[in-house]
């Protein structure tokens, strides 16, 4: 005859409890707290707090007579049906597709160049085409200013010389592609040391063993290099994309040399900027910001999804 024995219940053990931290835990935590709160204190005083006094200000109207008035979205659609606005985006759009493949087939061709170690004088090469960024952009849009001039400029004084007129720089056929080559020799050193750090870090075990199957140089840079830069060369678009609808410095000094052909909106920043601080309305000027906010989050974001199917068809 069997008895059924009831099975004692195991014995649960109780979970350790969370241990406290120690002393010198808190002062480490302390002390990197310490030291993090200077940043997000200047960051929330210098970025947070204008956007939010900028999108409080993109939500009233202010008039001379009547004073300052709640206007909801009224600025938006005005700023979505503004001619000036409009044009001023679609001729970064154009900038955008003309200019930003050059610069990054340049930056991306002397970055390999380099990575090489075919070119000549590296160190030398690599700053020579750095250079040019460390140079203001104020600096800059004047030198090459002078160099467009069609009176006094070198240029215009070797097209006379050779018998023919002066260049059509400041011209309203030329003018984009001269603010072009001023923005190409300013970034493309900035983006080709992007990219150069990024093949820096590939590892030559790769190129080695692509040398022992007989790739060639331009075989391994077409197969290894720079599909393995990729994220740099998104990097360099997406910084390219925002730098290009922020186009301002370049516009504003050349109106000075042009300015029956770049006129007031000549970019949204630079049509920004006159409705905020020439025509006083800054209700208006802070709609188109945020407006022009949301075309280079969209144009971002588009050139990151667009690499990512890329990435998974390969």
């Amino acid at each position: 005859m069997s008895t059924l024995v009831d099975a004692a219940p195991a014995p649960t053990t109780p979970l350790p409890r969370r241990s406290r931290l120690t002393a010198a835990k808190r002062r480490q935590y302390g002390a990197a707290y310490t030291l993090v709160l200077p940043f997000f204190i200047v960051f929330v005083a210098t970025m947070i707090v204008p956007l939010v006094y900028a999108g409080y200000l993109s939500l009233y109207r202010t008039r001379l007579i009547g004073g300052t008035s709640f206007a909801g979205a009224e600025n938006y659609i005005r700023a979505l049906t503004d001619p000036l606005f409009l044009s001023g985006v679609a001729r970064m759009a154009i900038f955008l597709v003309i200019q930003v493949p050059i610069m990054i087939a340049l930056a991306l061709f002397f970055a390999l160049a380099l990575d090489s170690g075919m070119m000549k004088l590296a160190r030398f090469s690599r700053l020579a085409i750095f250079v040019p960024y460390a140079v203001p952009g104020v600096v800059a849009t004047l030198m090459w200013g002078y160099l467009y001039g069609p009176d006094f400029g070198p240029f215009a004084q070797i097209s006379r010389s050779l018998g023919f007129g002066p260049p059509p720089f400041l011209t309203q056929n030329g003018m984009l592609f001269s603010i072009m080559n001023i923005v190409n020799w300013a970034f493309i050193g900035y983006n080709m040391i992007i990219i150069y750090a990024a093949l820096r870090s590939i590892p030559s075990e790769l190129y080695e063993a692509a040398r022992v199957d007989g790739a060639s140089e331009p075989r391994i840079a077409l197969s290894i290099k720079i599909p393995a830069v990729r994220p740099a060369l998104l990097l360099t678009v997406i910084f390219s994309v925002i730098g290009t609808f922020q186009l301002f410095t370049e516009p504003k000094l050349m109106h000075t040399l042009a300015p029956n052909v770049i006129g007031t909106a000549y970019t949204p920043n630079l049509y920004a900027y006159n409705i905020a601080f020439v025509n006083q309305d800054a209700n208006y000027a802070a709609a188109l910001a945020f407006l022009l906010g949301i075309v280079i989050m969209i144009v971002s974001y588009i050139v990151q999804l667009t690499s990512q199917r890329k990435e998974r068809l390969s």
